[in-house]
């Protein structure tokens, strides 16, 4: 394991007993399983927060495209799907 540091935290007494339930039912420490559901909500937080960046930064530079003309290629997807599926039927 690497370098790790010590952070305390509030949680509910119900989401503490889970969080030892859990522990107990994975053999894993609730110190170990908070972590990781730490890293994963972070992580996933992070992602959003980057990709909206990344689109706001998109949008600066004109890299868009207009509402309509999108809006047009997903109706042209759905008329194209429903047109297979009706003739398979």
């Amino acid at each position: 394991m690497g370098v790790s540091t010590t952070m305390t935290i509030r949680v509910t007494p119900d989401l503490k007993e889970k969080l030892g339930r859990l522990a107990q039912g994975t053999r894993r420490t609730k110190s170990f399983l908070a972590a990781e559901a730490l890293d994963a909500y972070v992580n996933r937080e992070l992602e959003i927060i980057e990709g909206i960046q990344r689109g706001l930064a998109d949008m600066a530079a004109g890299r868009v495209i207009p509402h309509d003309e999108v809006m047009a290629q997903a109706d042209k997807i759905i008329a194209d799907a429903r047109q297979k599926r009706a003739a398979r039927q």
